[in-house]
């Protein structure tokens, strides 16, 4: 039973691998076909699940109640999954002008499904920006008749709703999402999704999932509390590695460009305006312009307000500068660029606006999608400058309440001191000078001198000292940032992993004595966290974007995974460690020091059997909370998407050798490490490969 079993999971991991490299070469819908929406495909997860259930019961796990509820969550899922596979449906619905609908056609299996309800098509208009013809949105507004046996009003009641790129229609049970629209720009595509009952099944196991994870780490009898508690642990105190990010800017070559000069620029900075509804210094704006287009605050050595200021003197030159950033290498060939930076000038073909027909020909979520939406809205940022429709100044009848002068200092403050980038490239060079430490003291080949001792000890209280001083740093910007908005800094993306690496600096701080290692958690997870919504802040939010990219399910999902990738990273680096103290310890002849080894590589296993369990939990949870964001934003919490399966593949994977019970070879310190090693080449595969060789609607992430 154990043989079989066995044989299935490997089929099952190099059959999800396998497939996303068919997909690649034949496309989805041939894969969706032939593998993924196949019986023979649900079976094999089937006789997985049935084969666990016998195992569990034969080895009487039903004992161990947080092992029972983490295995019955994803036996849950996978009933959610099966019951989404075999009782929901989706398609499109096509809708012209004055035409009721009472269906929408499924292309999978070319069936058509008749609704409840009808819809017609009142209008469709593209809304552009302002002044151009650079569309923004695509609205369909739409009337919907709902018979007499819903309302028992004894006639339909029409009732009007409108969907767009932004804006998702639900109506008893099925969700319509704005797609597509006709040539002619009077019909409209809706895409259609109706799942009643498998999300809930699949929500409820993904709520099984989370509670046992955290039942697994917190239960006194569990493994990861004996683990935790380990001498091993103690002695020596073991720091934690970090994988750390090389961070580099290019100065800009000057040249002369025509702008405000900087006392006029710097006295407009304390100007007030109305941006993002609030009224701001206008550095708020000014600054959230340039990083937009440029992807930098400044420009060429001039400042943002010298920059704005430039342009609505001197339009005619800006429009030939090369200041709007173009990451995506298609969109750039596309439009014939030979550098990333693209001036306004390269966008039109005269009074033609070159991306239109990109943008018609690439409608989805792909990478030159999002590109050419990304540039569209630089473009969009700039018409608006030039027809003065983006600075918005108080009006001077009094009806809008001016900020005090301390307001405007503390936001000038908190706009000239870049805290994410300060701490993140903190936080990761800590971690990375603490794996350093680590690496010398393990390789040691004899007992440390006084000396040394005195370092080590002066290292750990720098370490300790400079916790404490990232904590209160990161509190100042939270705190001022707090102020500066008048409400709670949790209500986007940025603010979310901005108050998570808080949470997870003030645990470290609490904990730090207990616990010497969770000084360098704290300084890798928050890091990591940091680096994440720094990278978002390179793009601000100036327009508004899809709810797909600003919503806090985003955050939440990318900080986890991220974090679970630095532990990862960590037990990869750990095991080549152990491996090389191994080789050390092959080549003494001394029994001592083949004692101090094994050792050594005992404390480097303990440590890595415990960072699995958070690693992997985070990974499961970021992986299942994905779901969840997709859920809500397009209807569909899995889709099979490269960049999903291969997440997939890596719990999976991982998954495995939380099992040394049942297979002693994890039990087994060497193949234990080179496992490791090796199962890092899925998080490679999944963080890289996906993004650069597979592709798919998940290409343009880092997590």
């Amino acid at each position: 039973m154990k043989k079989l079993l066995i044989v299935l999971y490997i089929c099952l991991v190099g059959l999800l691998a396998a497939t996303t490299f068919v997909e690649q070469a034949y496309g989805t819908d041939f894969v969706e076909k032939h593998i993924y929406h196949t019986y023979w495909f649900c079976g094999l997860w089937g006789a997985i699940a049935a084969i666990t259930v016998v195992a569990l019961i034969q080895r009487g796990v039903w004992r161990r109640l947080p092992i029972v509820l983490l295995h019955g969550s994803f036996l849950v899922i996978l009933v959610g999954a099966m019951i989404t596979f075999i009782g929901s449906e989706k398609g499109q619905m096509h809708l012209r002008p004055g035409v009721a609908v009472g269906n929408f056609h499924n292309p999978d299996n070319g069936k058509s499904i008749q609704l409840p309800f009808t819809i017609q098509l009142d209008s469709f208009r593209i809304a552009y920006y302002p002044g151009t013809e650079a569309p923004a949105d695509y609205i369909s507004y739409i009337s919907y008749s709902l018979p007499d046996s819903f309302t028992g009003q004894g006639q339909p009641t029409i009732l009007h709703e409108q969907v767009s790129m932004n804006r998702i229609f639900t109506l008893h049970g099925f969700r319509f999402y704005q797609s597509s629209f006709d040539d002619d720009g009077q019909g409209s595509w809706l895409t259609v999704n109706y799942d009643p009952w498998g999300t809930g099944v699949t929500y409820a196991g993904y709520i099984l999932l989370g509670i046992s994870m955290l039942w697994t780490l917190f239960a006194r009898s569990g493994e990861f509390r004996r683990l935790l508690s380990h001498p091993l642990l103690k002695k020596g105190g073991v720091f934690v590695l970090l994988l750390g990010c090389l961070a580099g800017t290019m100065q800009a070559q000057k040249r002369s460009l025509p702008a405000l000069n900087r006392v006029q620029a710097d006295s407009l900075a304390q100007e007030q305006v109305i941006y993002q509804d609030r009224v701001v210094p206008f550095n708020t704006l000014a600054r959230d312009f340039v990083q937009k287009l440029s992807g930098k605050a400044s420009y060429q050595g001039l400042t943002a307000e010298q920059v704005i200021g430039g342009w609505l003197l001197y339009p005619e030159v800006w429009r030939k500068e090369p200041l709007i950033y173009i990451k995506n290498a298609e969109l750039r060939h596309l439009l014939g660029l030979k550098t990333s930076y693209a001036s306004l000038t390269d966008l039109f073909d005269g009074p033609v606006y070159r991306l239109q027909a990109h943008w018609q020909r690439e409608q989805g979520q792909s990478k030159l999608a999002k590109a050419i939406q990304e540039t569209d809205e630089k473009v969009g940022l700039i018409l608006m400058l030039e027809k003065g429709t983006f600075i918005h100044p108080l009006p001077t009848d009094g009806s809008v309440k001016p900020l005090s002068a301390t307001h405007v200092k503390a936001e000038l403050l908190y706009n000239h001191i870049p805290f994410s980038k300060i701490l993140f490239m903190v936080n990761l060079t800590v971690g990375l000078l603490a794996f350093l430490l680590l690496l010398h003291n393990s390789l040691r080949r004899t007992s440390p001198s006084p000396k040394a001792q005195r370092i080590s000890r002066v290292a750990k209280t720098a370490c300790s000292i400079t916790l404490y001083a990232v904590f209160l740093f990161h509190l100042a910007g939270y705190c001022l940032r707090w102020y500066i908005g008048g409400r709670v800094p949790l209500s986007n993306g940025y603010e979310t992993m901005q108050f998570m690496a808080l949470c997870i600096l003030l645990l470290a701080c609490l904990l730090h004595r207990r616990f010497p290692f969770t000084v360098p958690f704290g300084f890798l997870l928050s890091g990591f966290a940091l680096l994440v919504s720094y990278l978002g802040q390179m793009n601000p939010q100036i327009t508004p974007l899809m709810p797909v990219l600003v919503s806090p399910w985003l955050s939440i999902h990318v900080s986890l995974i991220m974090m679970s990738y630095a532990l990862l990273a960590f037990m990869m680096l750990n095991g080549i460690l152990a491996l090389c103290l191994r080789k050390k310890g092959t080549q003494n002849q001394t029994a001592d020091d083949d004692e101090i080894a094994d050792e050594r590589v005992e404390q480097l296993t303990i440590l890595s059997r415990l960072l699995l369990y958070p690693a992997t939990f985070f990974l499961g949870a970021g992986i299942f909370l994905g779901a969840v964001w997709a859920n809500v934003s397009w209807g569909r919490y899995w889709a099979w998407d490269p960049k999903e399966v291969w997440a997939l593949i890596t719990f999976l994977v991982y998954g495995v050798a939380f099992h040394s019970q049942n297979l002693r070879i994890f039990r087994n310190p060497l193949f234990f490490h080179i496992y490791m090693i090796i199962a890092f080449l899925t998080v490679l595969m999944t963080y890289f490969g996906v993004n650069y060789i597979l592709g798919g609607m998940h290409s343009y992430a880092n997590a």
